[in-house]
């Protein structure tokens, strides 16, 4: 499957293809891949370093399109109806008198996402260790199902769920014996769990980049693949199409094209699945061309609208239906301009002279909600330092980069791993990227990015003023880095 071809025999210039993603670097998005493909064929692949086509990627939100299409493999297997209702095969996880709407919500309003309305977001409760559990008897039911669209990730979880129970499999070992094993791809992936050992089916699969893209192009065929039928054509068609319209706002955008079986619309008879911090993969079917990325552009509320902006205007839109002549020349430098690119890090000068005058000095904080008492900051060079701090943990220390990343353990203690949800106690530590750069002659903003099964990121400004210090941590991720989102000041010791 995975034949490598220039731009130009895709009908695509190369020059066109590096200036799609030269503008995802200046316009300042954090990239962690991109895969373009015309058929069978790629026509371009980057990755920014560390990452590498063998990185297994958590793809968030894209779980639930998985999840679409396990539902039906099972209708076709006659093992549910889209028409019966979801309430009706979980009697032993509801502990009260349903709600009549709740009670009605049939599977395909929750494969729209047309449901009665959503539960209390499940990750900050302790007591939501069952989220099915939770979902029915926590849930408000403000409206039928079927009427008004609303995005509704627990309920993406119930049908997770759902597949588990009627097949008697996790999720991924369904998708694996009926879909992955034929593609041959997804061979070191896996799945998450949350804490009662169901499949995180709303935000769970992890794999490579090149195995997305192999599922897209089999959802791309409709449910076949080498010309065996393996889901349903009819249903694969209906799951992919504009089934309920989504424009809750009223405006156009990337996000408003329609709503399928967990599938997103896109423009012009398109679709994609859609991951939390830019892990996209959209289907051109008029093309036959597929793009898919990852990414962590948690923060960047704009970052989906500017991609998907480029994808179709630079790229769709450019994308003949025949080969264009050859360029030896265009295609050496996308490759060349590809193997350069790295992980974004921190922009601005790398020294002022007001670094040597607080390397080292500690600063005692006043009380905050993050639970820092001190910190210093120690510039080991130009080019490495160390950020110090003690917090309710104990005393810490995070080594970052000046103007470049330097890739670490991340030193908190107590996030999930295989299970989200559930607080590790075995002195597991993510991965992490670093970097900092003075901004102003004294001020530093450092940049952290988590990049590991749970990818999130931290930016801290440090101000100084005479012998005070203001630090100002904001943090994007699910359900993470609560302890450094804050602000405070401090007082050179």
């Amino acid at each position: 499957m995975w034949r490598t071809i220039t731009p130009e025999e895709a009908g695509i210039s190369s020059a066109l293809v590096k200036k799609f993603i030269s503008k995802l670097e200046q316009r300042g998005l954090t990239m962690h891949s991109v895969l373009m493909m015309r058929g069978n064929d790629i026509f371009a692949e980057c990755y920014w370093k560390p990452f590498d086509k063998n990185f297994i990627h958590r793809m968030y939100s894209q779980t639930k399109s998985f999840v679409g299409v396990a539902i039906g493999i099972l209708e076709q297997e006659g093992k549910l109806s889209l028409d019966d209702k979801i309430s009706d095969y979980f009697p032993e996880r509801i502990d009260r008198e349903l709600p009549e709407h709740l009670k009605n919500l049939t599977i395909k309003d929750m494969l729209t996402m047309e449901t009665a309305g959503e539960a209390p977001f499940w990750l900050f409760h302790e007591e939501a260790e069952d989220r099915v559990r939770w979902y029915f008897n926590k849930n408000n039911s403000t409206h039928p199902g079927g009427t008004i669209w609303k995005y509704d990730s627990d309920g993406s979880q119930v049908l997770s769920v759902l597949v588990e129970k009627l097949s008697g499999m996790t999720l991924f070992e369904f998708l694996k014996a009926r879909i992955f094993d034929k593609l041959g791809t997804f061979t070191t992936a896996y799945a998450l769990k949350v804490r009662n050992e169901d499949s995180f089916g709303d935000s769970s699969m992890m794999c490579t980049t090149r195995d997305i893209a192999s599922f897209a192009r089999f959802v791309m065929n409709y449910g076949s693949w080498n010309g065996e039928r393996i889901v349903n054509e009819e249903y694969m068609r209906k799951a992919t199409s504009a089934v309920v319209d989504n424009n809750i706002s009223g405006f156009e955008g990337y996000t408003s094209d329609g709503y399928g079986y967990q599938i997103w619309g896109a423009e012009n008879g398109s679709f994609a699945f859609h991951g939390m911090g830019g892990q996209f993969t959209i289907c051109v079917p008029e093309k036959d061309f597929i793009f898919t990325c990852t990414a962590d552009n948690q923060g960047l509320n704009w970052s989906g609208a500017l991609l998907f902006t480029y994808v179709f205007d630079l790229l769709v839109e450019n994308l003949e239906n025949k080969p264009l002549e050859k360029d030896d020349k265009s295609y050496k430098e996308l490759l060349s301009y590809s193997e350069t690119l790295t992980l974004r890090s921190q922009r601005g000068k790398t020294y002022v002279p007001f670094a040597d005058i607080i390397n080292g000095k500690t600063y005692i904080c006043e009380e905050n909600k993050m639970g820092i008492t001190k910190f210093s900051l120690n510039f080991l060079n130009e080019s490495e330092g160390e950020f110090h701090y003690t917090n309710e943990q104990g005393d810490k220390v995070l080594c970052f980069g000046i103007g470049k990343n330097v890739f670490c353990k991340f030193p908190q203690y107590g996030y999930s791993d295989l299970h989200a949800g559930l607080k590790t106690t075995d002195g597991f530590l993510y991965d992490c990227a670093a970097s900092a750069a003075w901004t102003e002659d004294k001020k530093l903003l450092m940049n952290i990015k988590i990049i590991d099964k749970y990818f999130g990121n931290i930016s801290i400004i440090f101000s100084f003023k005479e012998n005070l210090a203001t630090v100002d941590m904001v943090k994007h991720a699910e359900a993470f880095l609560e302890e450094y989102n804050g602000k405070m000041v401090a007082k050179a010791e």
